[in-house]
């Protein structure tokens, strides 16, 4: 009878140690397609491991890390000062990691004749300095503006990058991920919007050159594209346990394969 308890204790303790739950949670940008392909994968070669992947910004990752939600955050922007302050102020440490590299592009629905735009013409459209798309070589028509959430790391991001840091038209909408914006425009004659790589291919929408140059490996590599931009998982510290294994998944040459067929930009 001993030995059969200890033979259901030692399963039972053995069964616990390999069903291991990895939490991540984060940008839209990576978290809608990258992160739960490299999953899938990660998976097939760790049995007993399952994880819980939630999408809703990279402000909401990097507050999962300093509260302890998440054992990985995702991110599409680097943590601002006053973010690594606060999780400083609870112990927590937080390390940025680079796994891809992705170039917002914009996007215009697929009938609109617009063949380029300047950045400066980006800079007037999303501030509302322009709103018909007579004013940047197009047919007229009022200029529907679609933009990430305010929790969204690429709606920081592309205010940083095409909008000089000033604020977005008040007609813009605001949408919860790439695949929205993607959605509205293709529906929308005069919508306009940005993404990510990986949401490029996108049915109904094209991509708009930027003074002559499009997002690619290349132009982003080489920061020709002028919306280039590094992602990032956060952990707290040096990651550990099945997340610091994630990690090195991602980063490894399987996992940056995986990078490159869902659209981003491999580390290396």
């Amino acid at each position: 009878m001993k030995k059969l308890l200890s033979l259901v204790l030692a399963v039972a303790a053995i069964t616990s140690a390999q069903a291991q739950k990895l939490v991540i949670k984060g940008s839209d940008t990576l978290g809608a397609k990258l992160v739960p392909q490299l999953a899938e994968a990660y998976k097939a070669s760790h049995s007993g491991v399952s994880f819980e992947i939630a999408a809703e910004g990279s402000t909401t990752g990097i507050a999962a890390i300093t509260d302890g939600t998440a054992q990985i955050g995702m991110s599409s922007r680097r943590a601002k000062a006053t973010e690594l302050s606060a999780a400083q102020a609870k112990g927590v440490s937080m390390k940025p990691i680079i796994v891809a590299y992705d170039g917002m592009a914009v996007v215009v629905n697929a009938n609109n004749p617009i063949a380029n735009l300047t950045k400066r013409q980006v800079e007037q459209i999303f501030t509302g300095d322009v709103n018909d798309w007579s004013a940047v070589g197009g047919n007229p028509g009022k200029i529907s503006i679609y933009t990430r959430n305010t929790s969204s790391g690429t709606y920081s991001d592309w205010k940083d990058l095409a909008m000089k840091k000033r604020d977005y038209a008040r007609s813009s909408q605001k949408m919860a991920g790439n695949e929205q914006i993607v959605a509205e425009v293709a529906k929308n004659p005069n919508g306009i919007g940005y993404v990510g790589l990986a949401y490029i291919k996108a049915p109904g929408v094209k991509v708009v050159p930027i003074d002559g140059a499009v997002p690619s490996r290349e132009t982003v590599m080489t920061k020709k594209y002028p919306y280039a931009r590094p992602t990032f998982y956060y952990t707290n510290g040096e990651p550990s346990g099945e997340a610091a294994k994630f990690v090195e998944f991602t980063l490894s040459d399987e996992g940056q394969r995986i990078v490159t067929q869902v659209g981003f930009v491999p580390v290396r």
